[in-house]
């Protein structure tokens, strides 16, 4: 992509977020030397914030509020497999030769969730209504990128009131959310100053929750422009988990991000809700499909949508759709433990974050 391509792009991106976030698009960065932190942002990146006044010491902490009220107790935990298909594939993988091409397949998969970049890249996860697996996606790419890649990992939870990716994360207490860090970021900051602020999670990545468990809470595009553009300079990679369509949060981030992807529940309904979003984001700009991957979640066990019809109908225009199939460790809706999970459901939690990544660096199909 030429640099001129590449300025219109970032032009027209400027003034998407302008239209749907009310905010003024600022002047180019001037570029820096990549590898100091304050490299000049790619073709899609939110504008900066302007700086402010800052207090010269921290607000105090919060009290930490528990994810889960204690009185109901764990979660059953079960394996995504059965037994009896665990020992199947055993046999297969002794007795069949498809090993090498899954072994090639996966070392593929690696590369591309590996692959090095200079600035940092933000993928946003939403869907077409609740209850379709997307703060799921969301968990399980970021439990896919933190242990495999050199740079920091975050995952920021924009979907306050119905988010839950700070219990699939593992989170036991919240204490800081999005709201909060946007109000204390400060660009003098350091990373370790940054994730005092942060939550851990497995893998060695970080989470910015988006509330405290208060019912009503609200994230603003102005809050999240700021988390956003203040955290990319510290995080290499950055997965949000959006409100559901057409919040005006989650449109502002399916059109200002590097890569996106859209969760459908795997029947003929949402296929075709989905659908309709692919053609709003096709209107926006002719790479922002190319650039999108869909996920055709199987929230119960045999779900009727032929798969080969449904890639057809939601890939036109250059999206990439991958399936990722019902599991049992996934569906109780609790801690997410990779150990546990279905062989085929780690596959597909591993192509949805190779696939992703590819978009955002603009390959895959994405180069406009």
């Amino acid at each position: 992509m030429s640099a001129q391509s590449r300025g219109a792009q970032g032009d027209w991106q400027r003034d998407v977020f302008r239209e749907l976030g009310g905010a003024s698009a600022p002047a180019d960065p001037d570029p820096a030397v990549p590898g100091t932190g304050t490299e000049a942002a790619p073709p899609g990146a939110l504008p900066p914030p302007a700086r402010s006044s800052r207090p010269s010491l921290p607000p105090p902490a919060p009290e930490p509020e528990p994810v889960v009220s204690p009185a109901l107790g764990g979660d059953r935990v079960r394996h995504g497999d059965p037994l009896p298909r665990r020992a199947l594939r055993v046999l297969r993988r002794t007795l069949l030769s498809s090993a090498a091409r899954q072994t090639e397949e996966a070392a593929r998969v690696a590369r591309l969730i590996q692959q090095p970049i200079t600035t940092g890249r933000q993928i946003a996860v939403t869907s077409i209504r609740g209850g379709a697996g997307k703060s799921t996606v969301a968990a399980l790419l970021a439990l896919a990128f933190a242990p495999h890649r050199h740079d920091p990992v975050l995952a920021v939870e924009a979907d306050p009131a119905l988010g839950t990716l700070a219990r699939r994360l593992g989170a036991t207490q919240v204490r800081w959310t999005c709201g909060d860090v946007a109000r204390i970021i400060d660009p003098s900051m350091q990373i370790t100053d940054v994730t005092g602020y942060l939550l851990p999670f497995a893998g060695g990545g970080w989470l910015l929750p988006g509330s405290r468990g208060t019912a009503g809470a609200q994230l603003d595009v102005e809050i999240y422009r700021i988390v956003m553009t203040s955290l990319r300079r510290y995080f290499g990679t950055t997965v949000v988990d959006c409100e559901t369509m057409p919040a005006e949060v989650a449109r502002t981030a399916l059109a200002t991000t590097q890569a996106r992807v859209l969760v459908s529940p795997a029947t003929t309904a949402g296929a075709v809700a989905t659908r309709s979003v692919l053609d709003w984001l096709g209107g926006l700009h002719r790479s922002m499909l190319p650039r999108t991957v869909v996920v055709l979640a199987h929230t119960a066990p045999d779900m009727g949508l032929d798969p080969r019809k449904a890639a057809a109908y939601l890939e036109a225009g250059g999206a990439r759709v991958v399936a990722l199939p019902y599991d049992r460790a996934l569906a109780g809706g609790g801690v997410i433990r990779t150990g546990l999970l279905g062989e085929a459901t780690r596959e597909a939690a591993a192509l949805i974050a190779a696939e992703s990544m590819d978009r955002a660096m603009a390959r895959g199909g994405g180069r406009a």
